[in-house]
């Protein structure tokens, strides 16, 4: 699929777009919390993100499918012949959004069978926008600013800088940690992990435990055209389009990761 200047101007605006909805009930009284089946919570918010965003892709891209969290999963009998389809988080860190903090993204990458090509966060409150699409390299734009590049880095100062989430943390990614030696460690929230290895603030994002495709395939891509790659931790490829969208702990780096994997 070819992306034009045009087309990634159109997306680009799109996303900004759901980025100021989300802001506007942000700062709100009531972001009209609500639980989902699986008992997560819903805000505004998300059904406004996913709204906008979904409608807007399939009037840029009528014959690409899109697959959001807040919306039924195409069965993975039609979806594994899909050449391409749009995937999307329309709101990663509900909870994050709800404390306030600041620390929640908008996601959304364009698949090509099983491999990210096209990857956006946008971080409303921070004013961030990081993109990348395949072979073009990856960007941040800050406020009104102009998409500037960004890249990883492949080797380590004298402390390793890692970056982790703080509710999420587990013994696999302590053991990863033990054999890195000397670290210090960045929480950050949802997908902003991956920017941080991608603009090389940080030397590795760490995730022992599950998350679904939606909150990683957008930060793969930009860390991927930084120059970080990500893997599970036993060092296989990392890949979409699965037939669970649930996904295995990570890796990502820039580094050889050869000499910490886990067993």
């Amino acid at each position: 699929m070819e992306l034009t200047e045009k087309k990634k101007k159109e997306i680009l605006s799109l996303v900004d777009k759901a980025a100021e909805a989300v802001l506007d009930i942000y700062r709100s009284v009531n972001l009209g919390i609500k639980k989902k089946k699986d008992n997560s919570p819903i805000t505004l918010a998300d059904e406004a993100s996913h709204h906008l965003l979904t409608a807007g892709l399939k009037k840029l891209y009528p014959d690409i499918p899109v697959i959001s969290e807040e919306e039924k999963i195409t069965p993975y009998n039609i979806r594994k012949n899909w050449p391409y389809f749009w995937l999307l988080d329309p709101l990663d860190g509900t909870k994050e959004f709800i404390l306030k903090n600041g620390e929640f993204t908008i996601n959304l990458a364009l698949i090509e069978k099983d491999t990210p090509i096209i990857g956006i966060i946008a971080a409303p409150t921070k004013r961030l926008v990081y993109f990348a699409a395949k072979g073009s390299g990856a960007y941040k734009k800050e406020a009104e600013g102009s998409l500037c590049p960004i890249k990883a880095k492949d080797q380590p100062g004298n402390t390793l800088v890692a970056t982790r989430s703080r509710s999420h943390k587990n013994k696999r990614e302590e053991s990863i940690l033990a054999k890195l030696g000397k670290t210090k460690t960045i929480y950050a929230g949802s997908a902003l992990k991956f920017c941080l290895v991608a603009e090389g603030r940080a030397d590795i994002y760490l995730r022992g435990g599950p998350t679904m495709e939606w909150d990683t395939a957008a930060g793969q891509c930009i860390a991927a055209e930084a120059g970080a790659k990500t893997y599970t931790l036993e060092g296989q490829p990392f890949l979409y389009n699965k037939k669970s969208l649930l996904n295995p702990g990570l890796i990502c780096t820039a580094m050889d990761i050869s000499s910490f994997l886990t067993p």
